[in-house]
């Protein structure tokens, strides 16, 4: 069936109230990890925006964001937020925050342009999370460091569950891989990036997936990313090798934000310099946000992660297509 994986023999370890349990168990206990391990203070969040602030996720450009009037403010339009990348890196200048502190909130999104399957959803849901460092500590060393620190949280919470839950083993390594998009193309230079990204993944169990969003020498990107919030010379994914679907899973992505040449030259390649104008753009541009690294973590890709689930609808309420639904019921998998 189209865009749904079966395994074979498979059956939920935990039925549907055990499941709702199983989830705040594991949301509470990596919150709590992240909070300390990074030193973020989590604060409330946008679910729309205006359009007119550039503060919204282009993410890769062509996706349509869920827009609607205020009839109370004579129509004007509000976007509800494809994620908080910008949002965030504003919100630390608003509400006071200094070099070393960070914020984290929940994320929820509406993806309506989204191919539905196994591990993606019409609706988004993550831990967004942003901090402020240096000038110079824009570095790829500051990067690896709170890749690191990402990844301990992720295993701290995989040996928590594992205590909790008989049926849960620990399966991620001791030490996450790094590997640059340039480098996983000279190594698999016959396959395509998610080919690279699950042979890697297969074969290292974790891989940080460093410089995604510019072309490769082979003249085509990895994979997109918007050009005015991360930095493509420094930013990651966290993939991981899932063996309920023999899938490569990413599970987080994070970066050190742009800069103004950095920003300058990215909107340069992405075809859209004009952006450069709006307001969030322009603030970088002048330098007066802070300096920041952030990243989202998916709060669904986890909890399937941890509580070994086939399908990301078994951990979160979102809409399905009629037939999808239906083979889903039809082989154990409840979908919430």
């Amino acid at each position: 069936m189209k865009n749904l994986t079966i395994p074979k023999d498979y059956h939920s370890a935990l039925n549907l109230h055990d499941t709702q349990i199983a989830i705040k168990t594991v949301k509470d206990f990596f919150q709590n990890q992240i909070s300390q391990r990074l030193n973020l203070a989590r604060v409330s969040a946008p679910l729309f925006v205006d359009p007119l602030s550039g503060l919204n996720d282009n993410l890769n450009g062509v996706e349509r964001p869920v827009s609607f009037d205020i009839r109370e403010q004579n129509g004007r339009m509000a976007e509800v937020v494809q994620s908080l990348a910008k949002w965030k890196r504003y919100a630390l200048k608003k509400y006071g925050f200094t070099i070393g502190e960070g914020i984290y909130t929940d994320m929820n999104a509406i993806r309506r342009d989204e191919d539905t399957d196994n591990i993606h959803s019409v609706f988004v849901d993550q831990w967004d999370w942003e901090k402020i460092i240096n000038r110079e500590d824009r570095t790829l060393d500051t990067l690896k460091k709170t890749v690191r620190n990402v990844y301990k949280c992720l295993q701290n919470t995989e040996k928590y569950m594992a205590i909790q839950y008989d049926y849960i083993d620990e399966i991620l390594p001791d030490d996450i891989y790094f590997v640059t998009t340039e480098e996983l193309a000279e190594i698999f230079p016959d396959n395509t990036p998610k080919e690279r990204e699950y042979y890697i993944a297969k074969a290292k169990g974790a891989v940080c997936i460093m410089q995604i969003g510019d072309k490769l020498e082979n003249g085509k990107p990895h994979d997109g990313r918007a050009p005015d919030y991360d930095d493509w010379a420094l930013n990651a994914d966290i993939v991981v090798y899932y063996p309920v679907l023999d899938i490569a899973l990413e599970l987080s992505s994070m970066g050190v934000r742009v800069d103004r040449d950095s920003l300058l030259s990215q909107l340069e390649k992405a075809g859209c310099p004009e952006r450069a104008k709006l307001p969030y753009q322009k603030a970088v541009i002048d330098e007066t946000l802070p300096f920041t690294i952030g990243g989202g973590i998916g709060q669904s890709r986890i909890c399937m992660f941890f509580l070994r689930k086939a399908h990301i609808g078994e951990v979160q309420s979102s809409l399905w297509p009629d037939d999808i639904a239906a083979e889903c019921m039809a082989n154990g998998i409840q979908l919430l």
